[in-house]
């Protein structure tokens, strides 16, 4: 469709042109196994070493301490197995805004005799942080916690969270996977044990990730089988994914100051027009500080699924903060554990900017949805 605009890039990036050329130079000429003693094998084996620099360099990590995966989900599931494994705990702390690979992961582990902390969020969607040093307290546990929620942009003080969690003798995970290639990402600064990452999240291909694990952090995958990824991860590598992954990171680690703050300014200028065009509309953890490209609105009287349909038809790409099950609307959890009201999560959208994001997509934004929220 001409003229469209996709403001949808927390759940989904699109590639970039030079990740499509170098994944599709791999695919025609790169297509050994990297496990084969072969001059094709020994070829792909040097260009999966090439992209695990990338990865690395891009979040300040040692080449080793890069495992790849299938993407996010395998990777924060990957993280929790190791780090309960490595530190003996039986006890995870995390939030109530986590993505569904970590809550329901957690939930799962609670049945082997595991103790999950949940730890609360303000109305604005800051972590309670006297409740997390409570919870600390009551002696070591492993921590995940995400660097940046992916439906309100907030972000958590992963760094000081980590200080807090290694003075109490536990281990500590993060999910990335919203932050990288928005914001700056070092892991030796950070004092990270674990950090996962999505390749299509940051202008990459789908179906592949990474885990950052700590020298010294064994790993303790589901995916058994050969000895590939140094025995840290079954199954023949995915060499195109991992090159495109691998370009993806080299160029977010090229994004500048000067882009993310290029990519904020629309960000608030969409979000001030909204604001100010639509009577009754917040800006859902408006008050935390947030990525640079995620605003989500939530428009008062107004139904989501009906206005996302609407914007669709006309070639605007958002997201909503609920869903449609069983003809009953139903609000996120992260919403919920905001308390925001029903009326106003119902009406909850989430914009999210990429670097191809240009002033006229925002501005058409502009002049197409406050008409539509404001049912004219």
């Amino acid at each position: 469709m001409t003229d469209s605009v996709y403001l949808d890039n927390n759940s989904t990036t699109p590639v970039a042109p030079e990740v499509v050329e170098a994944m599709t130079a791999s695919l025609a000429g790169n297509w050994g196994n990297p496990s084969s003693m072969h001059s094709l094998g020994v070829t792909a084996r040097k260009t999966m070493d090439s992209a695990r620099r990338q990865v690395a360099d891009l979040v300040h990590a040692r080449p080793p301490e890069i495992v790849f995966t299938s993407g996010g989900t395998e990777s924060n599931n990957l993280a929790l197995r190791s780090g309960l494994a490595a530190s003996g705990l039986c006890r995870v702390i995390t939030t109530r805004v986590e993505h569904p690979s970590v809550l329901e992961f957690c939930r799962r582990i609670q049945k082997d005799d595991v103790r999950v902390e949940l730890i609360d969020v303000d109305r604005d969607g800051r972590l309670k942080m006297d409740a997390f040093r409570a919870a600390l307290d009551t002696g070591p546990a492993l921590v995940s916690m995400m660097w940046a929620n992916n439906e309100t942009g907030v972000l958590f003080p992963v760094e000081e969270a980590a200080r807090l969690t290694h003075a109490a003798g536990g281990l500590i995970h993060t999910d990335a996977v919203q932050v990288l290639g928005k914001l700056p990402v070092d892991v030796r600064s950070a004092e990270l044990d674990f950090l996962s990452g999505a390749g299509h999240k940051l202008h990459g291909p789908k179906g592949i990730g990474f885990l950052y694990a700590r020298r010294g952090m064994a790993t303790d995958s589901a995916m058994v089988g050969g000895h590939q990824e140094s025995g840290r991860r079954g199954g023949t590598e995915n060499v195109a994914g991992i090159v495109g992954l691998g370009m993806a990171c080299e160029l977010a680690a090229a994004t500048s100051p000067d882009d993310i703050a290029r990519i904020a300014g629309l960000r608030d200028r969409l979000e001030t027009g909204l604001i100010d065009a639509c009577p009754g509309a917040v800006v859902n953890g408006g008050g935390s500080e947030r990525l640079p490209n995620t605003t989500q609105i939530a428009f008062a009287n107004v139904e989501g699924d009906a206005l996302l349909l609407r914007l669709s038809d006309l070639g605007i790409a958002v997201s909503l903060g609920s869903a449609c099950s069983t003809g009953q609307m139903e609000i996120s959890h992260v919403l919920q554990a905001m308390h925001v009201s029903r009326e106003l999560a119902k009406g909850s959208m989430r914009f999210s900017l990429s670097r191809y994001t240009t002033r006229h997509e925002v501005e058409r934004v502009l002049d197409i949805v406050p008409p539509l929220a404001n049912g004219r």
